[in-house]
């Protein structure tokens, strides 16, 4: 049981990466997030006494806008201001919006797991259709059967919801 309760932690963390779009989101925020530090550092060169005269500042600075932890100056020149601006919604929206989908993402699994395991048995078994006994084959049929009505119930009420909205 130990051992068990020690990979659990190592379990979540493959899940979140695997399973939602943390990876791709953060992976996109980083990318930007460069991207605009290079772009306000390079705007900011023709302001007098402008606060962003490294890139490692521009990239302090930019971390510190989005995340609403405070920014002591504001870049000087209006491009740079733009850039800033720019960055602060979008840094935002992907920040916050990465964990928002990926704490949803990470709780809606289970929610499609039923599904994906009967048709990952259904598709075991077809692939194994000659070693099959006659009540597995027969088991197979029901459950294939009832996948069908299952479907066809799902596309009814779908069809039902279509054509009551026109």
């Amino acid at each position: 049981m130990k051992h068990r309760n020690r990979r659990r932690p190592q379990r979540f963390v493959r899940d979140v990466w695997v399973h939602t779009p943390l990876a791709r989101l953060m992976l996109l925020l980083v990318g930007l997030w460069l991207l605009f530090a290079a772009g306000l550092y390079l705007a900011a060169q023709g302001g007098e006494a402008s606060p962003i005269d490294s890139f490692g500042a521009a990239l302090y600075w930019g971390v510190a806008a989005f995340s609403t932890a405070g920014i002591a100056e504001t870049p000087v020149t209006g491009l740079a201001r733009l850039i800033g601006a720019v960055w602060i919604v979008l840094g935002s929206v992907l920040f916050f919006g990465a964990i928002v989908a990926t704490v949803t993402a990470y709780f809606m699994r289970p929610l499609h797991r039923p599904a994906k395991q009967i048709i990952d048995t259904v598709e075991y078994n077809l692939e194994r259709l000659g070693d099959l006994s006659m009540e597995e084959l027969e088991l197979l049929k029901e459950t294939t059967d009832g996948l069908i009505e299952h479907v066809e119930k799902l596309k009814a009420a779908r069809d039902a919801a279509r054509d009551a909205g026109r």
